[in-house]
């Protein structure tokens, strides 16, 4: 099938709603999975990813996971960005998942199966945003172009990360995903108001740099309006939609009112912060990168099908070039809508200094779109059988297995990278475990983080009325200060109204957010063998004199393992070379041990 397909297709689904209910369906066209099929796929890819996806980046636990605890159990740590003097961050993103939390807490019975009830309720959102665009690509554009999109959401070790992460960059794609099938939906006419709406909310509730995904697409039809002479419908379909934006925004700048006690438009602020921000300020304090960065962190998140998605727009002007299909040039700007979003994003942020992983989040589907163009036309030319063209006398099954042969190496590919994330990385979910056992839950008792302060998987992962702690480290930035305990839900919407002290938007470090070590009950700690202590960053779980080892879970060790075992999984047994074997260190949970104990040692 070709990308002319999407003419034909279009008009059967506008006259869809027109057809006889009695009248007998056709076969379904070659490529199509049933939705059904679709969605088991998706909820079990990203179930897995709820229960056994890494938190790669601490913002998730101090900005999100943190004040959701608060809301729904009195207490978490506060960083900078929720402070009034500040307010970057929206209550009303954070709400939703306090909500979904509190309704956890009904079925499930320990704050860490609060955490994957979350999480899980993430997958769902995430499986049903999957599904909704996967149908609308393959109603729309083409059913092969659908299960090349699925294929790439499902095996990516990218979406794997980002689909039950709870950040603002991933509820954006959720958004962007049911915005773009908004776009391609043409059953009972363009959805135009529909997919502003989409992106709006992503950019409002979310990240308000992800509302430029919709520019491409908003453009087109603006395009097709003007030379179609439709204008009118499209303009009043633009301001159905800014209604609904307006909307959204009313309804979180009251939420934000009632958490900051002020009027905020939190969109603005982030807008503010990161560009505006002025000398010593901005995300550049935080790190800067080479324009390399994304190159290389989408190729191992996607590896061959990011190069097809870079390869989409020289593969769409090729075919349009020699094409000889009448309306070919339509196809192609109709196609060079739905890839440029991609090719948008990516250029906009490999500009910026400041880079992270989950900036990308926004713009995967489209990532996945664009690969998913990029191999159909690939297909679509070795499918020629014209013995007078040099593709077309090479034997169909060669060409079979060469294609079958490039998608087993990207799937396989995905998921070794996914399964070395997954091992080497998941011990801060695991380590805890023990403070939920009986007789180790203590009153006001404190869990310190030293240089592992970063890796903490957040406050749902200790007992009811446990602390989390900071000692110092080699650290020198701003760590996170407390929300004022609260038990009661008055009480906590009164305690993120309050300007909390020593909060500061240059990553000054404060030094009264440090604990001394004397006060901590138990203590979370790596050990490297290789790695030498520091007076500030000594090897505690070498001290059996002080401290008691909990549990301990196996850490990849990246300064000493090789580059192929950082980046995939590779199998510890004893026949695989020295230089491929992964190193390993130790995440432990450790427990003071009683002073009559320390005694006798």
């Amino acid at each position: 099938m070709h990308l002319d397909t999407y003419d034909t297709m279009a008009k059967d689904a506008g006259h869809s709603a027109h057809t006889p209910r009695t009248k007998a369906r056709g076969p379904p066209p070659p490529f199509y999975l049933p939705l059904n099929v679709v969605l088991y796929l998706c909820l079990l890819t990203n179930g897995l990813a709820a229960f056994y996806a890494p938190i790669q980046d601490c913002d998730e636990v101090f900005n999100f996971w943190e004040p959701t605890h608060y809301l729904d159990h009195g207490y978490g740590l506060q960083t900078w960005e929720y402070s009034p003097t500040y307010s970057i961050r929206s209550w009303l993103y954070v709400s939703l998942h306090a909500a979904v939390g509190k309704i956890g807490a009904l079925v499930v019975h320990t704050k860490t199966a609060e955490f994957y009830f979350i999480r899980m309720f993430l997958a769902f959102v995430c499986t049903a945003c999957q599904t909704r665009l996967y149908s609308s690509i393959c109603r729309s554009i083409n059913p092969r172009i659908g299960l090349l999109f699925l294929t790439v959401v499902l095996f990516s070790p990218g979406m794997f990360h980002a689909s039950t992460a709870f950040l603002p960059s991933t509820f954006t794609m959720y958004t962007s995903m049911l915005g773009l099938a908004a776009f391609l939906d043409l059953r009972g006419g363009p959805k135009i108001a529909q997919g502003i709406m989409w992106f709006a909310l992503g950019a409002i509730v979310g990240w308000p740099f992800a509302g430029a995904l919709i520019l491409p697409l908003i453009a087109e039809e603006g395009i097709i309006a003007i030379l179609s002479g439709s204008l009118a419908p499209f303009v009043l379909a633009v301001i159905d939609g800014a209604f609904r934006c307006l909307s959204i925004i009313s309804l979180e700048v009251t939420i934000d009112y009632a958490f900051f006690r002020k009027i905020v438009f939190v969109p603005w602020n982030i807008v503010a912060y990161n560009v505006l921000g002025g000398q010593g300020r901005g995300p550049d304090i935080f790190g800067t990168e080479p324009w390399t960065f994304y190159v290389r962190n989408l190729l191992l998140n996607f590896n061959i099908w990011f190069v097809l998605a870079l390869l989409s727009a020289p593969l769409l002007l090729i075919q349009v070039i020699f094409s000889s299909q009448t309306g070919s040039v339509q196809k192609f700007f109709r196609s060079l809508t739905f890839v440029a979003p991609f090719y948008m994003w990516f250029g906009i942020f490999t500009m910026q200094p400041h880079k992270e992983e989950r900036f990308m989040y926004p713009a995967y589907p489209f990532l996945a779109l664009s690969a998913a163009f990029s191999f159909h036309l690939i297909l679509t030319y070795l499918g020629s059988s014209n013995p007078k063209d040099v593709i077309g006398r090479i034997p169909a099954k060669i060409k079979l297995m060469a294609s079958v042969s490039v998608v087993l190496m990207a799937v396989n590919a995905g998921m070794l990278r996914t399964l070395g994330m997954v091992t080497a990385y998941i011990a801060p979910l695991k380590v805890f475990e023990p403070l939920q056992g009986v007789g180790l839950e203590e009153a006001e008792a404190s869990v310190c983080l030293g240089k592992e302060w970063y890796r903490f998987p957040s406050s749902y992962f200790l007992p009811q009325n446990m602390h989390a702690k900071f000692i110092r480290s080699e650290f020198r930035g701003l760590l996170p200060g407390e929300f004022p305990d609260s038990p009661s839900y008055l009480g906590r919407l009164e305690g993120t109204s309050k300007i909390p002290s020593g909060m500061n938007d240059l990553n000054i470090e404060d030094p009264s957010k440090y604990t001394e070590i004397s006060q901590c009950s138990f203590l979370v700690d790596s050990y490297f063998p290789r790695h030498e202590a520091t007076e500030l960053e000594p090897h505690y779980v070498l001290d059996n004199a002080q401290w008691k080892t909990l549990s301990c879970a196996k850490f990849l060790d990246t300064a000493q393992t090789g580059l192929l075992g950082r980046l995939i999984w590779v199998p510890d047994l004893p026949f695989i070379p020295e230089q491929f074997q992964r190193k390993w260190g130790e995440y432990c949970l450790l427990q003071r041990r009683p002073d009559d104990i320390k005694a006798e040692s």
